[in-house]
């Protein structure tokens, strides 16, 4: 069970949730290859391969070296993107894609901090054109996520300006807590990778859901709580519960989670032996 309900005399805290397998059941980007396909961004032969990528990143994740690959491969990937377009996309399959795979466990967490009065923050490595929206739907009050540059045309140049992943985002939490007053030692954090160590490191009450093998083993040693999040649900069967309006978003990074729908294709590449441009 969580604490009780925070005392407004003391410094504020928050949750800090990484996305795919924390609370939702897949990789939030690989999830709208299909729509990205149809909207005419990426190939037929791109959705085949995300959709094996789907399989090895439920299978096991990405570790370190795939995941610095994947940054690569799609910083050259989303080079020409309308960023308008990606997100009218995002936008119109948003509730049909994300909606019914969102964990109930991690919705009942969610709905739990707000109660205590803890902010909830989203910290994903994906991009904000797919993280801002979900977390919108979740009720979240902040979004941390990487981002590309936008050209004046509208469209990304290609070149990764800020990439929220493993010590970054322990760096996003302590910056997040120095601007807006939260006491980390009270605050509390989830995800399911092992390259997220350092921000659960940054806690006083870190906890590891459906955790990769190397994240359990750190875990087990660290005697941090270990979560099995198994039941995803559509947010209006749990209506009214989830009825709290979302807190205006305070976006401490933003972009390129369109691009990172293809991400797999690093993965699928690298099981080729493949080189990445």
């Amino acid at each position: 069970m969580l604490g009780l309900v925070e005392n407004h005399s003391l410094p504020r805290t928050a949750a800090f949730f990484d996305l795919d397998k924390t609370v939702i059941a897949k990789s939030s980007t690989l999830t709208f290859s299909k729509s990205f396909y149809q909207g005419g961004l990426i190939n037929r032969r791109a959705v085949l391969r995300t959709a094996y990528a789907q399989f090895v990143f439920m299978a096991g994740g990405a570790d370190h070296d795939q995941m610095e690959r994947m940054r690569a491969y799609l910083s050259a990937l989303c080079r020409g993107w309308n960023v308008q377009q990606v997100k009218e996309i995002v936008a119109e399959t948003l509730h049909d894609l994300i909606d019914p795979i969102i964990y109930d466990e991690a919705a009942s967490l969610i709905e739990e901090h707000h109660t205590a009065g803890r902010d909830v923050v989203i910290v994903s490595t994906s991009g904000a054109e797919v993280v801002e929206p979900i977390g919108e739907l979740l009720g979240a009050d902040r979004v941390v996520a990487t981002r590309m540059v936008v050209g004046e045309d509208g469209c990304f140049t290609g070149e990764v300006e800020y990439y929220a992943y493993g010590p970054t985002k322990a760096e996003a939490v302590k910056e997040l807590a120095a601007s807006e007053g939260y006491d980390l030692s009270r605050c509390y954090a989830y995800s399911d990778s092992v390259t997220d160590v350092p921000m659960l490191e940054a806690v006083g009450h870190p906890h590891a859901v459906n955790p990769d093998r190397a994240l359990r083993r750190e875990a087990i040693a660290r005697s941090w709580p270990i979560l099995d999040f198994h039941r995803p649900v559509r947010l209006k069967q749990r209506l009214p519960a989830l009825s709290v309006p979302p807190r205006p978003a305070l976006v401490a990074a933003a972009a390129i989670g369109a691009a990172a729908a293809t991400a797999g294709l690093v993965w699928y590449a690298s099981k080729r032996r493949t080189t990445v441009a």
